[in-house]
């Protein structure tokens, strides 16, 4: 399994797959338009605009799980980061990331970040950096800075995968 495998809802609750993003480095993050480190927005956003051409995209995911700090919709939620940051990256349907309705994405995210035992998602903006085989790299918390990110992402840009990858079907 890796995360192509995957199908998630988009802004409007229609299941879009995740093999869109195939042969593309990832940042997924859950996010909360209402969270003290809603700032971290803009930071994405400039890392999707420095190596998207490279083959990297942000996925946003709208969560209300962590003292209800993302209480619009997804649309809302959308509109609101495009205009109050600049988003232009990719965001989904709100999910859930903790409990027992946790989005299977979200599950298999927890137990891919290198723990026998899924740890929960501690709060918003929790990013995992996912290669291009669809297999999580690293898991970073949510006070880690977009900015700090960088260097992991150029060097999974720069990995090549191989058919031998795991995770590669």
């Amino acid at each position: 399994m890796n995360v192509f495998n995957y199908s998630v809802p988009n802004v409007s609750n229609q299941e879009v797959s995740l093999s869109t993003y195939k042969d593309k480095v990832l940042l997924i993050v859950n996010t909360a338009s209402g969270c003290g480190l809603a700032p971290q927005f803009q930071g994405l956003e400039e890392l999707y605009q420095t190596f998207k051409e490279e083959g990297f995209v942000v996925l946003g995911f709208p969560c209300n799980q962590f003292a209800g700090q993302e209480p619009l919709s997804a649309q809302e939620a959308s509109t609101s980061c495009q205009l109050t940051y600049g988003v232009s990256f990719p965001t989904f349907g709100k999910i859930k990331v903790n409990g027992s309705e946790t989005h299977p994405l979200y599950q298999f995210l927890k137990e891919s970040s290198g723990n026998f035992l899924a740890r929960p998602i501690k709060w918003n903006f929790t990013k995992f950096l996912v290669g291009r085989n669809g297999q999580v790299i690293e898991r970073f918390g949510p006070t880690v800075e977009p900015k700090d990110i960088a260097p992991a992402i150029s060097k999974a840009l720069h990995q090549r995968s191989t058919a031998n990858d795991k995770g590669a079907s």
